[in-house]
């Protein structure tokens, strides 16, 4: 039997009310992860359990305010650091949080070590303009860990829309088809 851990989804109205909430506060938000796939698809492709955005470190701040006064609590995980901590509220919404920090030169010098260029994508989510990870870099970022199916028809759908070549530790997914 499946409990309430096993049903977490972050849901489009939870996204684009989160959406509407940066934006209204003037937090500059770049989506990554599976919404990010999906924003630069320009469709939802299938269920996420998470919402994964990227910001300057200097934000954490007013974020953690913002997501704490809509019932927003951080989830204990040994891979937390100060820039990649996870929220959740009691409606199972999960937000993957990544922070960086850039000096004037464009050189990273806190926390996710982002390229600079890879924070300029530009998407939709239902219609929405948004702002997210490159097509490139999100294949890039797509690696590195052990990838699952959803990886590969993430991947596959991206290097098919945007002519990227499909990375070679995929080769796995490839020859199961």
């Amino acid at each position: 039997m499946l409990n309430n851990k096993d049903l977490k989804e972050m849901d489009i109205v939870e996204v684009i009310s989160l959406l509407q909430l940066f934006e209204q506060n003037g937090l500059n938000i770049i989506i990554n992860g599976g919404w990010g796939v999906d924003a630069l698809l320009e469709k939802q492709t299938r269920p996420h359990k998470d919402l994964d955005i990227v910001l300057d470190h200097n934000d954490i701040p007013k974020l953690r305010k913002l997501l704490k006064m809509r019932g927003y609590k951080e989830v204990q995980r040994d891979d937390t650091r100060e820039c990649n901590f996870v929220l959740e509220d009691d409606k199972g919404h999960e937000i993957d949080v990544h922070s960086y920090a850039f000096d004037p030169a464009g050189n990273n010098v806190f926390g996710v070590s982002y390229p600079l260029e890879s924070l300029t994508g530009m998407g939709k989510i239902n219609g929405r303009l948004v702002k997210c990870i490159t097509p490139e870099w999100m294949v890039k970022f797509h690696s590195g860990y052990e990838l699952d199916e959803n990886d590969y028809r993430d991947v596959l759908a991206l290097c098919q829309r945007f002519g990227i070549s499909i990375p070679n530790e995929y080769e796995q997914f490839k020859n199961k088809k």
